[in-house]
């Protein structure tokens, strides 16, 4: 059985005056082969680390804003998943005979802007309210495998401890271009594709088809 881990700290801090809540969350995540670690507030990600290209970690706020930085850097990632492989050890025998619950991706693919023909635009492929992470997503375009040009988000917690995901895939619109989204996840039993294409006088994308998923 693949056993996923997961530990988060949640810190809420509330403004007396305001009556504002303030949610802080710190996740460490992983299993036999994905490591996850990400630093968030109110829902929005602020730093996560890249075990991809084994790096620093990666700030991801708008750069007009005040960074806040982590001194510990990518070494605190690091230490935090390489606990959390080793309770993996001790977990995977204490609970070899529960099944793990899977949750399938409910996904959707749409433009980030308005669509006009001949401007550069970006395609996303959001996966969510799935468990356990991450899924894989594969793009082509008029049938062409074109995933290297696509970025994968982290996936990031819900509030139901589900996960969501997005895809990225830099495009220009022509008529009739046709892209898909292909999503696989150890919930489905089928991957899950999603086809857009550019019609001729239509100002909106046209959902072609949409694959049912199965839960198992």
């Amino acid at each position: 059985m693949k056993l996923f881990l997961l530990f988060f700290t949640l810190v809420c801090v509330k403004d007396s005056e305001a009556q504002n809540k303030f949610h802080h969350v710190q996740l460490s995540a992983c299993s036999e082969t994905d490591k996850e670690f990400m630093v968030g507030d109110d829902g929005e990600v602020e730093v996560y680390a890249d075990f991809e290209k084994k790096k620093d970690l990666v700030y991801v706020f708008p750069p007009f804003s005040d960074q806040i930085q982590y001194p510990a850097g990518f070494g605190a990632a690091k230490s935090q998943v390489a606990v959390c492989l080793s309770d993996i050890e001790v977990f995977s025998e204490e609970f070899k005979d529960t099944p793990l619950p899977h949750d399938a991706p409910q996904t959707s693919i749409y433009p980030r802007t308005g669509m006009k023909l001949g401007s550069e635009n970006t395609l996303i492929c959001h996966s969510t309210r799935f468990f356990p992470p991450p899924v894989r997503v594969r793009w082509t375009k008029n049938n062409l495998d074109v995933t290297d040009n696509s970025s994968l988000s982290q996936y990031y917690p819900n509030e139901d401890h589900t996960y969501n995901q997005f895809s990225h895939l830099t495009f220009t619109p022509q008529e009739g271009d046709v892209y898909t989204c292909t999503v696989e996840h150890e919930a489905l039993q089928t991957p899950d594709t999603r086809t857009r294409r550019w019609m001729l006088n239509s100002p909106v994308w046209v959902l072609l088809c949409s694959v049912e998923w199965v839960w198992l």
